[in-house]
Protein backbone atom coordinates (compact mmCIF):
# COMPACT_ATOMS: atom_id res chain seq x y z
CA UNK A 1 0.00 0.00 0.00
CA UNK A 2 1.31 3.28 -1.21
CA UNK A 3 1.61 5.76 1.80
CA UNK A 4 0.10 9.20 1.80
CA UNK A 5 2.83 11.19 0.24
CA UNK A 6 3.08 8.43 -2.30
CA UNK A 7 -0.72 9.05 -2.63
CA UNK A 8 0.08 12.84 -3.04
CA UNK A 9 2.93 12.77 -5.67
CA UNK A 10 0.80 10.46 -8.05
CA UNK A 11 -2.20 12.94 -7.54
CA UNK A 12 0.01 16.24 -8.10
CA UNK A 13 1.86 14.46 -11.18
CA UNK A 14 -1.03 13.42 -13.10
CA UNK A 15 -2.78 15.92 -12.56
CA UNK A 16 0.04 18.32 -14.06
CA UNK A 17 1.38 16.30 -16.76
CA UNK A 18 -1.32 13.15 -17.62
CA UNK A 19 -3.33 15.28 -20.17
CA UNK A 20 -1.37 17.81 -21.50
CA UNK A 21 1.85 16.05 -21.50
CA UNK A 22 0.46 12.27 -22.09
CA UNK A 23 4.34 11.09 -23.28
CA UNK A 24 6.06 12.60 -20.09
CA UNK A 25 3.04 11.02 -17.41
CA UNK A 26 4.09 7.45 -19.23
CA UNK A 27 8.05 8.17 -18.42
CA UNK A 28 7.14 9.62 -15.26
CA UNK A 29 4.80 6.29 -14.26
CA UNK A 30 8.12 4.01 -15.75
CA UNK A 31 10.52 6.30 -13.47
CA UNK A 32 8.03 5.56 -10.06
CA UNK A 33 7.61 2.21 -11.25
CA UNK A 34 11.66 1.52 -10.93
CA UNK A 35 11.37 3.69 -7.99
CA UNK A 36 8.90 0.92 -6.12
CA UNK A 37 10.83 -1.72 -7.35
CA UNK A 38 14.42 -0.32 -5.56
CA UNK A 39 12.68 1.60 -2.42
CA UNK A 40 13.54 -1.87 -0.62
CA UNK A 41 17.21 -1.06 -0.90
CA UNK A 42 16.38 2.53 0.69
CA UNK A 43 14.56 0.81 3.79
CA UNK A 44 12.64 4.36 5.59
CA UNK A 45 13.63 6.31 2.64
CA UNK A 46 11.81 4.29 0.29
CA UNK A 47 8.56 6.32 -0.03
CA UNK A 48 10.80 9.82 -0.60
CA UNK A 49 12.20 8.01 -3.43
CA UNK A 50 9.03 6.69 -5.15
CA UNK A 51 7.44 10.24 -4.40
CA UNK A 52 10.55 12.05 -5.98
CA UNK A 53 10.46 9.52 -8.92
CA UNK A 54 6.75 10.12 -9.59
CA UNK A 55 7.68 13.96 -9.16
CA UNK A 56 10.68 14.40 -10.84
CA UNK A 57 9.28 15.44 -14.09
CA UNK A 58 6.52 17.63 -13.23
CA UNK A 59 8.49 20.80 -13.95
CA UNK A 60 7.67 19.98 -17.78
CA UNK A 61 4.13 20.88 -17.30
CA UNK A 62 3.45 24.03 -19.07
CA UNK A 63 1.60 25.83 -16.65
CA UNK A 64 4.71 25.61 -14.62
CA UNK A 65 7.60 26.37 -17.05
CA UNK A 66 8.88 29.26 -15.93
CA UNK A 67 12.74 29.97 -16.42
CA UNK A 68 12.32 26.83 -19.04
CA UNK A 69 14.47 24.36 -16.80
CA UNK A 70 11.69 21.71 -15.32
CA UNK A 71 14.00 20.79 -12.29
CA UNK A 72 14.12 24.18 -11.17
CA UNK A 73 10.45 24.90 -12.19
CA UNK A 74 9.09 21.66 -10.21
CA UNK A 75 11.18 21.92 -7.28
CA UNK A 76 10.16 25.74 -6.82
CA UNK A 77 6.18 24.49 -7.55
CA UNK A 78 6.33 22.03 -5.38
CA UNK A 79 7.85 24.02 -2.36
CA UNK A 80 5.92 27.46 -3.31
CA UNK A 81 2.49 26.02 -3.98
CA UNK A 82 2.47 22.78 -2.13
CA UNK A 83 4.95 23.42 0.46
CA UNK A 84 6.14 20.14 -0.09
CA UNK A 85 8.91 18.37 2.05
CA UNK A 86 12.55 20.00 1.49
CA UNK A 87 14.48 16.74 0.87
CA UNK A 88 11.76 15.55 -1.61
CA UNK A 89 12.15 19.30 -3.14
CA UNK A 90 15.66 18.99 -2.99
CA UNK A 91 15.55 15.64 -5.33
CA UNK A 92 13.55 17.19 -7.74
CA UNK A 93 15.37 20.11 -7.84
CA UNK A 94 18.72 17.68 -8.46
CA UNK A 95 17.87 14.57 -10.23
CA UNK A 96 20.28 13.05 -12.68
CA UNK A 97 22.55 15.63 -12.35
CA UNK A 98 20.64 18.72 -13.21
CA UNK A 99 23.34 20.76 -11.89
CA UNK A 100 25.41 20.35 -14.86
CA UNK A 101 22.37 21.40 -17.22
CA UNK A 102 21.87 24.34 -15.12
CA UNK A 103 25.15 25.21 -15.45
CA UNK A 104 24.87 24.87 -19.64
CA UNK A 105 21.64 27.35 -19.43
CA UNK A 106 23.25 29.86 -16.97
CA UNK A 107 21.46 28.81 -13.88
CA UNK A 108 23.71 26.79 -11.80
CA UNK A 109 23.98 29.36 -8.78
CA UNK A 110 20.11 30.11 -8.22
CA UNK A 111 19.36 26.12 -8.47
CA UNK A 112 22.29 25.73 -6.06
CA UNK A 113 21.37 28.51 -3.48
CA UNK A 114 17.66 27.53 -3.63
CA UNK A 115 17.95 23.99 -3.39
CA UNK A 116 21.70 22.41 -2.16
CA UNK A 117 22.57 18.96 -3.48
CA UNK A 118 21.35 16.37 -0.78
CA UNK A 119 24.03 14.24 0.85
CA UNK A 120 22.24 11.38 0.62
CA UNK A 121 24.49 9.35 -1.59
CA UNK A 122 22.62 6.03 -2.16
CA UNK A 123 18.77 7.78 -2.34
CA UNK A 124 20.42 10.25 -5.18
CA UNK A 125 21.51 7.54 -7.24
CA UNK A 126 18.33 5.71 -6.89
CA UNK A 127 17.05 8.36 -8.45
CA UNK A 128 19.16 8.53 -11.43
CA UNK A 129 18.78 4.66 -11.94
CA UNK A 130 15.19 5.43 -11.91
CA UNK A 131 14.86 8.22 -14.74
CA UNK A 132 18.30 6.97 -16.98
CA UNK A 133 16.60 3.17 -16.81
CA UNK A 134 13.01 4.46 -18.58
CA UNK A 135 12.22 5.29 -22.09
CA UNK A 136 10.15 8.51 -22.67
CA UNK A 137 7.14 6.36 -23.23
CA UNK A 138 7.87 4.07 -19.44
CA UNK A 139 9.48 1.14 -21.05
CA UNK A 140 13.03 -0.59 -19.43
CA UNK A 141 15.94 0.51 -21.28
CA UNK A 142 19.64 0.31 -20.47
CA UNK A 143 21.51 3.71 -19.16
CA UNK A 144 23.50 3.78 -22.13
CA UNK A 145 20.66 3.26 -24.68
CA UNK A 146 18.70 5.88 -22.53
CA UNK A 147 21.73 8.55 -22.77
CA UNK A 148 21.73 8.06 -26.92
CA UNK A 149 18.24 8.22 -26.89
CA UNK A 150 18.26 11.74 -25.37
CA UNK A 151 20.99 12.46 -27.67
CA UNK A 152 19.08 11.87 -30.61
CA UNK A 153 16.26 13.37 -29.54
CA UNK A 154 17.44 16.94 -28.73
CA UNK A 155 20.92 17.01 -30.91
CA UNK A 156 24.48 16.78 -29.58
CA UNK A 157 25.03 20.32 -29.85
CA UNK A 158 21.95 21.27 -27.81
CA UNK A 159 21.98 22.40 -24.20
CA UNK A 160 20.14 18.89 -23.11
CA UNK A 161 22.83 17.00 -25.83
CA UNK A 162 26.00 19.06 -24.16
CA UNK A 163 24.51 18.57 -20.42
CA UNK A 164 23.85 14.69 -21.14
CA UNK A 165 27.08 14.04 -22.96
CA UNK A 166 29.12 15.58 -19.29
CA UNK A 167 26.97 13.82 -17.47
CA UNK A 168 26.97 10.56 -18.59
CA UNK A 169 30.06 9.13 -16.99
CA UNK A 170 28.27 9.99 -13.34
CA UNK A 171 25.12 8.92 -14.68
CA UNK A 172 26.39 5.25 -15.66
CA UNK A 173 28.33 5.00 -12.33
CA UNK A 174 25.18 5.82 -10.26
CA UNK A 175 23.55 3.32 -12.62
CA UNK A 176 26.06 0.51 -11.87
CA UNK A 177 25.86 1.43 -7.86
CA UNK A 178 22.01 0.84 -7.84
CA UNK A 179 22.36 -2.12 -10.01
CA UNK A 180 25.01 -4.13 -7.70
CA UNK A 181 22.80 -3.29 -4.90
CA UNK A 182 19.78 -4.59 -6.07
CA UNK A 183 21.63 -7.88 -7.30
CA UNK A 184 22.72 -8.18 -3.77
CA UNK A 185 19.72 -7.82 -2.43
CA UNK A 186 17.80 -10.88 -1.32
CA UNK A 187 14.59 -10.86 -2.85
Amino acid sequence: MADLMTEWATRVAESELSAVLPRRWAHTRGVAQRATEARRLLGKNGDLLVAAATLHDVGYAPRLAITGFHPLDGARFLRDEHGADERLVRLVANHSFARLEAEERGLRDELASEFPLLEEPLLVDALVYCDMTTTPDGGRTSARERIAEIISRYGADSVVGRFIRRAAPEILVSVRRIEAALAAQPR
